[in-house]
This record gives structure tokens, sequence and C-alpha cells, in this order.
């Protein structure tokens, strides 16, 4: 952590703020408490031409500083330059040519792994390479999206820190010697039946690796099989089906982001809000601690400390049940009854959820009000585990730890975890390791469990190695290698357990292999194939499958289990704050840490890159004279930790939240010191919250690197309707007033002549009432273009390199946390008719194509950055420093050949993916035939869950954004500028619940900006 006293602490007058508030007229947007106080900071910096620095003819540190912070886009000279296909033969998702044609891609299904279960991807290999992930529309789990962390698996891939050698205390060895010393180890252990073997996994859903552990507990059956998942398990966690639910509960379960199965739960959830004048809107009410991206998009929210929110659950089912809810008028008593009545009405067709974060009392509450409600087997389904055992939280974790101090472990074999750095801090874990005889471990990287143990196996990457994974419902995947190992000392889990066995020697793809033979029959080589192209195993499920199953596999479909053990209830320990634990949204338990792509991608809600925080409530921050950059000691059940303050609107009062993943020693050079270890204070009894935490000032601070202010486009002006939402009942009066707020200037009011793009006019179509805030489209746009990572001083100085961002807005008074919502705004490049930056610049380097396309010439460009003055839109990036890295000849492998690389002292923006239209526009031309309405994509179109944006040809009326745009709802941001962007919004669209009459009052309030 940088922290000194010089760095200055960002304090917000909230009177003020109250202030500017009751003068407001209708609602007002803002992306910061500074911009809504229009402190003169904020003002110096919205009003600066470019960044600071911005004529600096270097950066102080040097460019080998941007050269550590690279990632995989540098250093990649130690790989071995091995990029053909394996031996093993793999199936593409579409067929191939008879021999690979350069410049055209195929594209392979596999899954990737999100707390051990799959989630459906297709990737793109040139000449067998991986370059790109796009999701797999044929998987139930990700119906053709992906996520952030998804998009960055081929980062992953190149990381130049990952393992690269098999080591004994520090000194490579071959396979040989690993097998040799298991060899060895076994024959002291089967004599005692495995008595001192333990073996540590994360969840595992592999039907294949199930079957390995089963044969191996079968021949040392005193050997145990621990578990522990630091992001916390889903493995009891009921399906649900948002798209037949009309009314929503969600106790703290953030299900558009978080989990095995967020990317469908998203796209069913918003498909029910995207035509809220034809079809009945569904409605969702959140009850949390800390903002979510679900939270944010809510129509009603409600934040509640951690330990009110069972209190709450068992208010709502008292008001569905005989006995009448606990008496009381606070807000919360008022939210519980009116959810509770909507709920009623709308039984059958109403859901209720809680998060994987929650104890089991308010699971239980849920899966209560879900069976009295009749939901069962209509918005909710209950059936057998997905996962070969389900997850106990840290209780197994801590048997481990407990077995390892009283030294009844003599050789532990830990798969793919980090539990050094993850495991809870009371069980002092890393310590009770030193204990055991033997410690092996298998990973990605010579991470804090490595260093611990006496041989370390450097893991094969999942896009290396065969294996196989279950999605939440149990659809079965094969996950097939799109190249060859980097490295020749990499294996898969498979084969470090077959070294557990009498057939040590077995290859990963023999395993996998031999396991579906059996398990699909004599009709194997037929479906085998198929199941490889189409990237699930068809008419396999749990209940068909001869895995051993466990004792709680018997409850059959719609029928509901006993309630899952997700977390233990937070104990009370007394006053003062209470504190929260999550996941980081993109680097999770800090097994993403090293990837720069989402290190630098802004966090939905806080827009921080970079670090953690300590997120804490504005008010409960003024009545403890704390601001933002404020570093405090955070002291709890007897543990410290140092951590910057960030205010946060939509907070719970008293209630501190922090994000694990940070604070690593040993994750590579991109994460190595982001952050603080917030795992530090973390106890195994209370994982996810508990009470009595305390917040001493200690008179540092510390610069966090946030973009919530970069790019901000000045909405002082009361024409500039930026953000224009609207209650249902509001559109279904006035269906026009959307259209009405801007009085657009007539078409040949202008310098440019009123051209006819033909044969086609790109055009795209935003949905405000579908996005999420995800940020998987700005990870797909950097991966599809090249984009390079800038670190976090250059993100400081408003350098990021982002050619598309997601600007998210505030509404509410930041006192009121109930009041307090977020809207979310991506903005590419507006591709605008009459675009300001081509008449600035002095080398024609930004011009207008034939159809309506702003190109950028980057060999034209001399950096002048007027374009990037008179853009409205701020959506121009220029790359200041050298963040390229043209040295390393290996950093073709991970980059788009189709995207020019570009050099220092350039330009950037978004193109609409031209390289994109390029493609399709060849495949038509060679095929006799026009281009087909949804055949090009853009990089963020295809990545995105709710399918929001729509990309397409708005010279034919017929096709999907044309359609779109004659909806009611569109409308291009500034249009009073007479910009003409291509590039328009459906305005966003909320359902309130009119007896919640505060929150009623407030969005009947919602005028347009």
């Amino acid at each position: 952590m940088s922290a000194g006293p010089d760095v200055p602490a960002v304090r917000v007058d909230l009177g003020g703020v109250r202030r500017r508030l009751d003068g407001a007229q209708g609602r007002t947007y803002w992306r910061s408490l500074e911009e809504l106080a229009r402190t003169p900071e904020f003002l110096e910096f919205l009003h600066r031409e470019f960044p600071a620095q911005a004529s600096e003819l270097d950066d102080p540190r040097g460019r080998r500083e941007f050269l550590t912070v690279m990632g995989a886009s540098l250093a990649l000279a130690g790989l071995v330059g091995c990029t053909k296909q394996p031996d093993e033969k793999i199936v593409p998702y579409v067929q191939p040519p008879e021999q690979a044609v350069p410049g055209r891609p195929l594209f392979y299904a596999t899954a990737m792994l999100d707390r051990g279960y799959a989630k459906g991807i297709l990737v793109e290999s040139h000449l067998g390479r991986p370059t790109k992930i796009e999701g797999n529309p044929d998987h139930p789990a990700s119906l053709g999206a992906t996520d952030a962390a998804g998009q960055a698996w081929v980062l992953g891939l190149y990381d130049p820190d990952r393992s690269q050698t098999l080591a004994y205390r520090g000194e490579i060895r071959a396979w040989s010697d690993f097998l040799a010393a298991m060899r060895s180890a076994l024959a002291v252990q089967k004599p005692r039946q495995g008595v001192g073997l333990r073996i540590l996994t994360e969840t595992i859903t592999s039907p294949t690796l199930a079957a390995q552990l089963a044969e191996i507990l079968g021949d040392l059956p005193s050997a145990k099989w621990h578990q522990w998942e630091p992001a916390g398990g889903a493995s009891a966690a009921p399906q649900c089906r948002f798209d037949q639910a009309d009314v929503i509960l969600s106790l703290d379960a953030d299900f558009v982001m978080d989990g095995p199965a967020s990317l469908r739960y998203a796209r069913e959830y918003t498909a029910r809000r995207k035509r809220p004048a034809e079809e009945p809107m569904n409605r969702l009410y959140v009850v949390e601690p800390t903002p979510s991206a679900t939270g944010m998009i809510a129509d009603h929210r409600l934040p509640l400390r951690p330990s009110e929110i069972e209190g709450f659950a068992r208010a709502v089912a008292a008001a569905l049940g005989e006995s009448a809810p606990p008496a009381g008028s606070s807000p919360a008593a008022a939210w519980a009854a009116a959810v509770a009545k909507d709920l009623q009405a709308h039984a059958g067709r109403s859901l209720v959820l809680a998060g994987h974060y929650q104890p089991p009392a308010v699971h239980a509450l849920a899966q209560e009000i879900n069976q009295r409600l009749g939901n069962v087997g209509q918005t909710v389904v209950y059936g057998p585990p997905v996962a070969a055992r389900p997850v106990d939280g840290p209780a197994s974790l801590a048997e481990l730890a407990a077995d390892m101090k009283a030294g009844r472990v003599e050789v532990l074999v830990i798969l793919g975890s980090n539990p050094a750095y993850t495991a809870p801090a009371d069980l002092a874990f890393a310590a009770a390791m030193d204990k055991v005889k033997l410690r092996v471990h298998l990973g990605l990287y010579e991470d804090e469990t490595a260093a611990l143990c006496h041989w370390h196996v450097p893991q094969a990457h999942p896009l290396e190695a065969w294996s196989d994974a279950r999605a939440f419902d149990g659809t079965a995947t094969i996950m097939q290698p799109l190249i060859a190992p980097l490295y020749e000392s990499a294996r898969s889990a498979h084969e470090v357990l077959a070294a557990l066995t009498s057939r040590p020697d077995r290859k990963g793809h023999d395993i996998v292999k031999d396991f579906w033979r059996k398990e699909l029959g004599a009709d194997f080589d037929r479906r085998w194939p198929r199941a490889l192209h189409d990237g699930v195993v068809a008419g396999w499920t749990v209940a068909t499958a001869t895995t051993p199953a466990t004792a709680t596999d018997t409850a059959g479909p719609g029928t509901a289990p006993s309630p899952p053990v997700a977390a233990v209830t937070p104990p009370a320990t007394g006053g003062g704050l209470e504190l929260v634990f999550r996941p980081d949204p993109y680097i999770g338990d800090g097994r993403y840490a090293n990837l720069g792509w989402l290190q630098e991608l802004p966090r939905p809600v806080t827009k921080l890159t970079w670090d953690n925080a300590a997120l804490i409530a504005p008010a409960t921050a003024a009545r403890r004279g704390l601001a933002n950059n404020d570093v405090v000691e955070l002291r709890y059940r007897g543990r410290t930790v140092k951590a910057p303050v960030w205010t946060l609107p939509g907070q719970a009062e008293e209630t501190v939240t922090v994000h694990l993943g940070y604070g690593r020693t040993r994750a590579g050079r991109v994460g190595n010191g982001a952050g603080f270890d917030a795992s530090a204070i973390r106890t195994s009894d209370a994982p996810w919250a508990g009470s009595g935490l305390e917040a001493a000032r200690t008179g540092e601070t510390q610069v966090l690197a946030s973009t919530q202010e970069h790019w901000s486009i000045d909405a002082e002006a009361g024409t500039r309707h930026i953000i224009r939402s609207v209650t249902v009942d509001e559109y279904a009066k006035e269906p026009e007033a959307i259209k009405e707020q801007t009085e657009i200037p007539p078409r040949d009011m202008t310098l440019y002549p009123n051209n006819t793009f033909a044969p086609h006019a790109w055009g795209m179509s935003i949905d405000l009432n579908s996005c999420v805030g995800c940020n998987a489209c700005v990870v797909a746009c950097v991966a599809e273009n090249n984009i390079p990572v800038v670190g976090r001083e250059q993100v400081a100085k408003g350098r990021e390199m982002h050619w598309l961002r997601v600007d998210r807005y505030f509404s509410g008074n930041p006192e009121q946390a109930e009041t307090i919502r977020a809207h979310f705004q991506p903005l590419p490049c507006m591709q605008c008719e009459n675009a300001p930056c081509e008449q600035v610049c002095p080398v024609a380097a930004t011009v207008h194509s034939d159809e309506g396309l702003n190109d950028q010439v980057y060999n034209r460009c001399i950096g002048t950055r007027y374009c990037s003055n008179n853009c409205p839109y701020k959506v121009r990036r220029f790359n200041f420093l050298l963040f390229q890295d043209w040295s390393t000849p290996t950093l073709k492998l991970q980059r788009n050949p189709d995207v020019s690389v570009r050099s220092r002292g350039v330009m950037e923006k978004c193109t609409y993916c031209v390289q994109r239209i390029e493609h399709a526009r060849i495949t038509a031309h060679n095929e006799g035939r026009e281009i087909r309405d949804g055949e090009v994509q853009t990089a963020c179109q295809s990545v995105c869950p709710t399918q929001a944006i729509v990309f397409g040809d708005i010279n034919d009326p017929g096709s999907r954004v044309s359609r779109r745009k004659a909806q009611h709802r569109d409308y291009a941001l500034l249009a009073e500028l007479n910009t003409r962007p291509r590039t328009t919004y459906l305005a966003e669209v909320r359902n309130p619940n009119p007896e919640l009459s505060a929150s009623a009052a407030a969005e009947g309030s919602e005028h347009h900006g």
C-alpha cells in the first residue's frame, strides 16, 4: 500500500449536497458526491482540456513499470514457441475446411469454470493459437454470453508469470521424480488404508475427476477428501426461472453478476423488461448491506445491516402466514408488509432467493416462503446436487487444519487451491502445513501455498488440458484443449490424481475419454464427436450419471431438500460497526489477480481499479470524520489490517464492506502488492459478516484510482438529458414524453453534406433497461481490439485506454441510502454523422466511410488531440506512452491478427468492430448474397449477457436495430448538438410498487433528467 500524509483526502459537505438537492427540480443524476456538490476540484477536473501532465515527454517512472503491469501483453519471451495443435483429436464448433486457411479462424466449444461449475464458451483459434472467447449459444449456462472473467481466460493462458517447471523445494525436477515420490508415499499409506492422506480441492463438478476421487477413496478408505471454496459455494442452490417470475425478492443475492448461473439469470430477468409497453414487466425487490449490480437496478432496494436481513425475511414469512408480522413503523417493517402483499398477489409467479453469503436460516426462510406461495416447481426448482460433494463452507477446511496441527496428516495433496492465502485467519492454515511431512501443490502459479509445499506441479491451463465439468443445472461439457501445453511440465488435476493410483502415467485425454466411453456405452463413437462439437453432452444429466451418488442425491426435481449449508450465522460480538466480506467482482478470491485486464476494469458501482477499499456510507463516514483516501486500521476480533476508505452511496449505515482477492504477495508481477488482504481479519465462524468492527483513523492517506469522474459529460445544463428514466405508469400514460425532452435541430442545419449512406448504414441501439453494468463488454472490446493495460498510476491520471466505458450515474439522496439507485450507460464512439472530431483534424486522420462509420486512420494521426477536445461524448483515447510491447516476438500469440497494434502518439477509438464488418462482407460476397441481419456482431454485442446491445443496418427497416430505433423509448445522447449519432439509447423504465409510499413518491418525481 502506497500511503502518506501528502495525499489529499476528498471531503464533501453533505449539508451543501442537501441544499442542492432541495433546490433541484425533478430527479438529479450524478456520478460522484464531488460532482453533486460541484466542488472546485471536480470543476477543475471537468473543464481541464487534457488529463494531468498530458504534455510531459515521458513518465518519471519510465517505461519499465509499464512493462511490469502489462500482464500477458509483455515478457512472453520465456514461453516455449509451441503453437501446434495437440496430438489428440479435437472437434471445431463449425465444420472446418479440408485445410486450415490463414486468416479464417475456427471456433472450438469448451467451458470456463466459475466456482467449479461450467459456463459454455466458444474459443476462437487462429492457426492453433486461441485469441478470443465467445459464449456458446447452445449451452444452458451461457446462452451465447460470457462475463468479464471469461473474456480474460485467454489472457491467463499467455500470462508469462504462470508456473513453468515442476520443482521439489525450489529445485527443478522431472515428472518421473514426482511419480517416484508418490509411489514411496503410497507404499507407506496403503497398508494403513490411507489414514495419513488428505486431498484438498475446490468445488468439483467434473464427473471424471469425481470418479477418480471415488476410486482413490475406495482403495484408501481412511484417506479424506476436503473441499474449500473461498468465494462461497453454490452447490446447494436451487434453480431459478426468472422468465416465469412476476415479482422477485432477493435477500442479498447478486444474481445478475455473481454465481455459476448469473449469465442465464441476467438474460431471463432482463427479457421481462424489454417491452414495457407491450408486455407486463416484472418487479424486483432487493435487500442487501452493500450495493451490488442487482441491487442498483432493482425497482426497490432496502439497505440493511447483515444482522437485520434474517429478521426481515422472518417478517415477510410471518406476513404470509397466520401470524401477524412484527409490530413497528420502521422502513423495514413497512417494506416487509408491502413485499409480502405483492408476493401473495402473484403466488406461483413469484420468487424469493437468498444469496450464498447468507446463513442457513435465511436460505430456509426463502425456501419456506417459496413453498407457501406455491413457487416450488414453477419459478424455483430443487433437485439433486450438481457438485460431486456439497461444499460445507469453511468447516471442511477447519477439520483439515485441526488434523494437521494434531499431526494426523502425513501426505497433503492440494489441487488448484491456494489455502495459505485464502483460508480464514483464525485457522492459521499456513502454520499448520509445516507439520505435514509431504506437501504437494498443483497450481497455475507458484503462489503463497506453493511456497510452503515440497512439490509444486505447474497446472495446465484449462485451454491446454482435457477435462469435463457440469453446469449449474447438471449439463455436462467436455473441455477440450485449444493448444498444446505451453510448458512441458504442465499437468492437469486428472494426471496428478492418476499418480495416486496403480496407473500413474495415464494422460488426461485418455482418463476423460475412458470415463465417457463407459458412461455413453455402445453409442460412444457417435456421441463423443457430437459432444465435442456442441459443447454439451446431450441426454446426459445428473440423474443418468453412474458416478457414485452422495447421500442427498435422492431428492427429485421440484422437491425441496433440507436447508443448504451455505454459511454460518454471524455471531454477535458487541457493538461497533458491522463487517461484510465479499469476493471482488472480477478477480474473485484472488485467483485472477495477475490479469491486468481485470485489475484495470472499473468495478460496477465504486468504479475503483487496481485496489480494494473499506466501503462505508457517506453519513457514517461523516459522523466518524472519514473521507475518501483516508487510511483506517480495521480492528476485528483481535486482528488488524490497514485499508483506505471509499464512501459509497447506498451502503447500509454503520456497515463496512471489504473485498477479498487483494494483498497478494505471490500472484505475479501484476497482482503483487495491489490492495490489502481482507482475509487477514476473516474468521471461519463468520466468513461473510460479523459485528464488533472498529475503524480507527491512522492519519495516513492513499490515492485510489477511480474512474467515476473520468470523461464526465457536464449535465449541469438542464437541457442535457443524459439519463432518461420513467416509471411504467408514466410511460403508459405518455410514451412520447421521452423523445419530446430535447429539441433536435433540423437535419439541414449543418456544415456537412446530407449524405445518403449506401449500401449499408451501420448503427447501434443500447437498451438502458437491460444493462446491468457488468462491464463484460469492456473486456470483450479490449480482447478484440488489442487494447493495452496502462497501470494504476496512469489510470489515476485519466489515461485508461478503454474504447468503451460504462458510465454509472446515481440518483437519490446520498444521506438516505434507500433512495439511491444506479443507472448504467455504455458509451462507445457514437459514430456521429455530423462528427465534430472530423472538422478539426489537420491531417484527415478521422474521416467518414461510405457507410457512415467514423473511421480512424492511425498512420495519418500526428497526435494533436484536437479531435478528443472537440468530442462532446469523451470517447476518444490517446496513448501518451508506449503501452504496447513491441519487443517480445511471442506476444503475437494472444493478439487478434485482424486488428492493427498501435504505437505511441496516436488517437484510438471504437470502430464498431470494422474488422468483423469486413469479414461478413467478404463472406457474403464469396457466397453471392447480401449481408444478413445479425450476421455482424460487434465484440460488445456478442458478449452481453442481457442482449442490451444490438447492431445492424439502419437502412434495412426490418432489421433488429431499426425496429429498436423505432420505439418510443429511443433517444440520442446530446441530440441538441446535432451530431446525429448512429448509437442511440432506449430509455429506462422501472416498475415501482405504489404501496411503498416513500419509494413511490421518489419514483413518481422521477422526471427525465
